[in-house]
Parts: structure tokens; sequence; C-alpha cells
């Protein structure tokens, strides 16, 4: 199937796509600041340069849009239907890299915990960023 847009088209959005400073990141940066969180940014020295890793709780938190990561059974995560022979094999080797990544920082010691794009959305923010409140510090009372 071709694709609905022209190459000038497509090429345009594509550039548009951000790989940081995202909006569901600056979601989930503002709420641990405001938590009482500091933390870094994309660090080169770990696999997967973690979008958020606090290293005195040795936590990671990768923040992942639903649809460059497969987010299973999501509504946001789909194959394209032009050009599979580029979109599959891609996204593929996004999931693979993901598991690999995950695998040799839990090796490491590192607490690695991701956040769907999805569950930032307006109906389960709340839930979310509380649950990963609790993911990070149990002892936190969520208030």
């Amino acid at each position: 199937m071709a694709d609905v847009h022209s190459k000038e088209s497509r090429s345009y959005n594509m550039s548009k796509i951000r790989n940081k400073d995202t909006k569901p990141e600056l979601l989930v940066r503002k709420f641990l600041h405001s938590r009482g969180f500091r933390y870094r940014l994309r660090t080169k020295q770990l696999p997967g340069k973690p979008d958020i890793f606090l290293s005195k709780l040795k936590t990671i938190i990768f923040i992942h849009g639903c649809f460059w990561h497969s987010h299973e059974g999501c509504k946001f995560s789909s194959t394209p239907k032009s050009n599979l022979d580029y979109w599959e094999p891609k996204l593929n080797r996004n999931m693979m890299r993901d598991h690999i990544n995950e695998i040799e920082l839990n090796e490491r010691g590192w607490n690695v915990l991701k956040v769907w794009e999805c569950d930032l959305k307006k109906d389960k923010i709340e839930e979310t960023l509380q649950k990963l409140l609790l993911l990070i510090d149990p002892s936190a009372t969520g208030v």
C-alpha cells in the first residue's frame, strides 16, 4: 500500500517528532521534582540512555511512546499499513533493543521502570504517577 502522504509531507511530519523533552517526559519530570526527587537525564554511560535516572535510589525510568516501542494491546500502538518493509523491522528492533537494555540494567543492579505514553493521558495520569511514586519509594505516602 502506498503512503497517503507525499514524500515531502512525510519527511516534514517525521522531522517534527521529538526524541527528548517530550510532553510525557516533562510531565513525569515535573511530578518527580515536585516530590523532592532529584535526577539526571539521558546518561550515555547506561544502556538505552534512560530518560530519567535516580542514582541514589538505583532506579531508572524509561518513558516510552506507545507507537515507537510497540505497546502491546494499546490503541495508540499500531503498525502502519504502508511501507511495511521498513516499519515492521524498525519496530521489532526497537522492542528487542528495549528488552536487551532492560536485562543489562537489571544485571547491573538497577531498578528499571517503564511509563507508557498512554498512561499519562488525562484519565490515567494521577493513578500512573502515584504508582510510579510507590515503585520508586515504597515508603512514600502518595500525597
